[in-house]
């Protein structure tokens, strides 16, 4: 039912501390630790449901980026920030990608992101484990999309994109092997994640929405994300602001600590969080990592 995580799957240490208890507050409500290691302080979720139990932990119309129905205001805001960010990733993607022609994005959602570039000329392949999810990304986009990365054989990619996807896999190391393996060597990578080392985390600690435990089994900062591609030889070119981020983490994270939204304070420390990052080493709330095969 639950396994408990030996070694971190950065470094492979053997040594770790438990650094925080965080509430699942979406589905269960179950509590879970937050291990960091010792020796490279990349933090994970440990110990953590078993692989073919965690599918049982998105299973919620709360949440939103497996569900198309609008349930609540924060849901709602969600989706309006999704239609501008689209833009902005495909425009991303153009400019960094020097062959714009095949496309891959792993954990397509229900597929608004993957509609954008296909209007933008991309040729599209998708990744989507989440049955729901993956029916409506494949009647909106009007192609079959694959249920594993591993289902993709003897393909590169000029692009690949995994937006807020890597923190879910189980298969942390063997996952990073496939997605390197799947990027043509003059292609481009794109990992978004959430930033553990942000103003937001340290204001909302535990009730921090990004440790979304235990559908987030990693907790990256700048330092382990660079530990993690380095391992795998890949090379950051660009380190890219998600700025909409703070303020949505925000609006959930004062849910979670309150019982109650104060749209006010959250608004006020996703601004501070953003102006915060912008003095302290780019630390926003979420960032997106510009990869290159080293």
């Amino acid at each position: 039912m639950f396994e408990k995580v030996e070694s971190c799957p950065v470094c492979e240490s053997k040594l770790s501390d438990n650094l925080i208890i965080c509430q699942d507050h979406t589905v269960s409500k179950e509590s879970f630790a937050i291990s960091r290691c010792r020796t490279c302080s990349f933090l994970y979720t440990n110990p953590r449901p078993s692989e073919d139990r965690l599918g049982s932990y998105y299973e919620s119309e709360d949440y939103i980026s497996h569900n198309k129905k609008s349930n609540s205001l924060i849901n709602r805001i969600y989706k309006i920030a999704r239609k501008f960010t689209v833009r902005s990733k495909v425009a991303m993607i153009n400019k960094f990608t020097a062959n714009k022609n095949t496309l891959l994005d792993i954990g397509c959602g229900t597929g608004e992101f993957i509609n954008e570039a296909k209007k933008n000329n991309w040729l599209i392949n998708a990744v989507e484990p989440g049955s729901l999810a993956r029916r409506s990304a494949e009647e909106l986009n009007g192609i079959s999309i694959y249920e594993d990365i591993q289902q993709i054989e003897k393909t590169k990619f000029d692009a690949i994109t995994m937006f807020h996807v890597l923190e879910h896999v189980a298969d942390l190391n063997g996952t990073m092997k496939k997605v390197r393996k799947l990027l043509h060597k003059e292609g481009s990578l794109f990992i978004a994640l959430p930033n553990s080392a942000s103003y937001d985390a340290k204001q909302y600690k535990e009730d921090w929405a990004a440790y979304d435990v235990p559908r987030h089994l990693y907790h990256f900062n700048q330092e382990t994300a660079e530990l993690l591609f380095k391992k795998h030889k890949l090379e950051i070119i660009e380190t890219l602001p998600m700025k909409l981020d703070a303020f949505y983490v925000s609006l959930l994270s004062e849910k979670y600590a309150n019982g109650k939204t104060n749209y006010w304070q959250a608004f006020w420390n996703g601004l501070k969080s953003n102006k915060w990052a912008k003095n302290n080493q780019n630390n926003y709330s979420s960032l997106i990592y510009v990869l290159k095969k080293r």
